[in-house]
C-alpha cells in the first residue's frame, strides 16, 4: 500500500478581485487535478520551475492549506474527511522542512524552545504530571539534545538564537524541528535553494542519512535537476499546476517523454572538460 494516494487534487484561487471589495473575476488553479502516489520509504522528487505549484501540492498533502476539490489518503484513511483531533493525532507523522531557514525560525526562541515546542504541543495528556514535576522538561531537554547531534550540532547551541547561527546550522535547527516527533514522512520545500552550492551539498547529505537513520518518506521540492537526480528514488515533473511526467530518476533523467521535462534538462549546467 502506498504512504500516500492523491487522486485529483485541485486548490484553485481566485483572481482579478477587484480592489474595493468586488468579486472575483475568475481563478487560478495552482495545482490542477493532480493525481499520484508517494509510497513508504522513498524520495519523491518534485520538479518545476518558480510558479509551477509545486509548494502548493506540498501544503495540501499536509492540509496546511485545503483543496478545491478531491482526495488525499494517508496509510488509507482519508484527510479530508478527518476530525481536528485525528488530524492532530496525524500530525505527529508529518512534518515540513521550509525554504527559509531564517524566516521559518520564531526569532525570539532559543534553539532548545524551537524544537522542543512540538514535543510541548504533542504532550499526551497522561504526561501531565510529570510535567509539573519537571521530569517532563528533563526527557524533553535530553531529546534536544539527541536532536542536535543527529542534524551535525551540538549542546552549546541550546541557549543560543537563530540569528546566532549561519544559514546552513540554521537549516539545520529546522530539520532537527521536523524530526522532533519521529515522523514518517517529511516534505522538504527547497530546503537548500537559500543556501550556496557547498553548505547546501552538506544538507542535502544529511537529509539522506537522516533518511537511512529514522526511516524517512519524503517528498523533496526543488526547481534543481541535479539535485532532485542525485537524491530522488523519483521524480515528478509538474509545470503550470499539472504533472506532466513521473517515473524512476534514471529513466526520467536519461529517457524523458515530456517535451518540458526535456527543457529542464537541456538547462541543466554540464561541466566540459
Amino acid at each position: 500500500m502506498a504512504l500516500f494516494e492523491i487522486r485529483n487534487l485541485t486548490k484553485a484561487f481566485p483572481h482579478g478581485e477587484s480592489a474595493f471589495g468586488g468579486k472575483a473575476q475568475g481563478e487560478v488553479r495552482a495545482v490542477d487535478d493532480v493525481s499520484l502516489e508517494i509510497h513508504s520509504g522513498e524520495t519523491l522528487g518534485l520538479i518545476g520551475e518558480s510558479g509551477s505549484g509545486k509548494s502548493t501540492l506540498g501544503r495540501l498533502i499536509l492540509r496546511l492549506i485545503e483543496p478545491s476539490s478531491g482526495s488525499i489518503l494517508y496509510e488509507g484513511q482519508d484527510l479530508l474527511s478527518a476530525s481536528s483531533g485525528k488530524m492532530r493525532r496525524l500530525r505527529r507523522d508529518m512534518q515540513i522542512i521550509f525554504q527559509d531557514p531564517f524566516a521559518s525560525l520564531d526569532p525570539r526562541f532559543r534553539v532548545e524552545d524551537i524544537i522542543a515546542e512540538p514535543l510541548k504541543i504533542h504532550a499526551e495528556s497522561d504526561r501531565e504530571s510529570a510535567e509539573r514535576s519537571g521530569r517532563g522538561k528533563l526527557k524533553r531537554k535530553s531529546q534536544v539534545v539527541e536532536l542536535l547531534r543527529a542534524v551535525g550540532l551540538d549542546e552549546s547551541a541550546l541557549r543560543r538564537y537563530p540569528h546566532e547561527f549561519s544559514g546552513g546550522q540554521r537549516q539545520r535547527i529546522g530539520i532537527a524541528r521536523a524530526l522532533a516527533l519521529r515522523p514518517k514522512f517529511i516534505v522538504c520545500d527547497e530546503p537548500v535553494s537559500a543556501l550556496d552550492v557547498s553548505v547546501g551539498a552538506q544538507i542535502v547529505n544529511l537529509l539522506a542519512e537522516l533518511q537511512r537513520d529514522f526511516g524517512l518518506t519524503y517528498l523533496f521540492i526543488s526547481h534543481s535537476m541535479p539535485v532532485v537526480r542525485y537524491l530522488a528514488t523519483r521524480i515528478a515533473v509538474m509545470n503550470k499546476g499539472r504533472i506532466v511526467e513521473i517515473g524512476d530518476t534514471d529513466r526520467i533523467t536519461s529517457r524523458p517523454a515530456h517535451p518540458y521535462t526535456r527543457s529542464l534538462l537541456d538547462a541543466t549546467p554540464h561541466l566540459s572538460a
